[in-house]
């Protein structure tokens, strides 16, 4: 990379962070709990709309993997989502009623938290519906994951997005609140991946999985991408730019091995295809918030009418971490 190319990066970070001191401002403070916050302790962020049913569930399942504090930005809910996180006590809470799409579907909102709040902390950004597995977490606190990427001098944590559903139509079998969302959606695609490098990011985009074969058949290259950074030790000079897909500076994106895959990384269980993912498509087709002219809900809708099961006869029933690994959809890297 040449010096104008690096030049025009830093361009974009700079723009990125006054994008989100402006956008920053569209946010008003409904349980700020911040003082808590201790110097070591890992946080979560997350963006989110009418989720409540969501929240009991991945509230518990970041709190045992040993997050100490949420700082959520709640975008105009109706269904109780923001008067059930605001009496969380681990929960720092601002509400929106501002476009998700010119906020870039919430990554400004975030980044702003993330500058004021989150420097010198290891900072998981995820969304309600992502559940993160990494090496050992079976046995290991996240904690543990991040002590020894900090002993590395590794800053950043990747991690591939894993597509889970039924078997049988999406909407057969109701998700109760509080419930395991994998009990329910406990299937994934073990192939079908394809992987391109983006030479400007430095990062690997992958595409693939159960959207792309159902959702996009006839045109893959607009499957959503599959590729994140959920976790990065933070610093107030970070940005992310296109989700959690892409953040700068350049190197944190370097999270995959290009050739062999020994670098540690996850997955990210997408919880998105339980009974809900009907009405949530068609509340998101009528308000265009997402990319592209929320083209991805547009493509849910017509697949969902068409043939509403996910299953085929190549997926495979997720066990654990190590399954995965073995699919060379994770790997423990050096990691021990």
């Amino acid at each position: 990379m040449n010096v104008i190319e690096r030049y025009g990066l830093r361009l974009t970070r700079q723009r990125a962070r006054l994008r989100a001191l402006r956008k920053g401002l569209e946010l008003r403070a409904v349980a700020d709990r911040t003082r808590a916050i201790r110097p070591h302790d890992i946080l979560a962020f997350t963006t989110l709309r009418n989720e409540r049913i969501r929240l009991p569930y991945f509230l518990k399942y970041y709190r045992d993997m040993g997050i100490a504090h949420f700082l959520m930005v709640d975008n105009a809910s109706d269904d109780g989502t923001r008067e059930y996180l605001a009496e969380q006590p681990d929960v720092s809470l601002w509400t929106t009623a501002a476009s998700y799409k010119r906020s870039r579907f919430g990554v400004d909102w975030l980044n702003r938290l993330q500058m004021k709040y989150a420097h010198g902390h290891w900072s998981l950004t995820v969304d309600v519906d992502e559940f993160l597995v990494y090496p050992f977490c079976d046995t290991r606190p996240l904690r543990a994951l991040t002590d020894w990427l900090d002993a590395s001098a590794i800053r950043s944590f990747g991690a591939m997005l894993l597509d889970m559903y039924p078997k049988g139509p999406i909407d057969a079998q109701p998700y109760h609140e509080g419930q395991d969302p994998f009990e329910i959606a406990c299937w994934f695609d073990s192939g079908n991946y394809t992987i391109q490098r983006n030479y400007r990011f430095g990062n690997l985009w992958i595409q693939g999985g159960p959207r792309a074969r159902v959702f996009f058949a006839d045109a893959p290259e607009r499957a959503p991408a599959l590729n994140k950074v959920p976790l990065v030790k933070w610093n107030r000079r970070y940005a992310y730019v296109s989700s959690t897909h892409t953040l700068l500076p350049r190197g944190l994106n370097a999270v995959f091995d290009q050739w062999g895959g020994e670098k540690s990384s996850g997955c990210l269980l997408h919880a998105k295809f339980l009974h809900t993912f009907v009405e949530k498509s068609e509340e998101e087709m009528q308000r265009r918030q997402h990319y592209a002219g929320s083209r991805e809900y547009l493509a849910y809708s017509a697949g969902i009418k068409d043939n509403p099961e996910l299953w085929c006869k190549w997926s495979e029933k997720y066990i654990n971490w190590r399954q995965l690994e073995i699919l060379g959809l994770m790997s423990k890297g050096n990691w021990a």
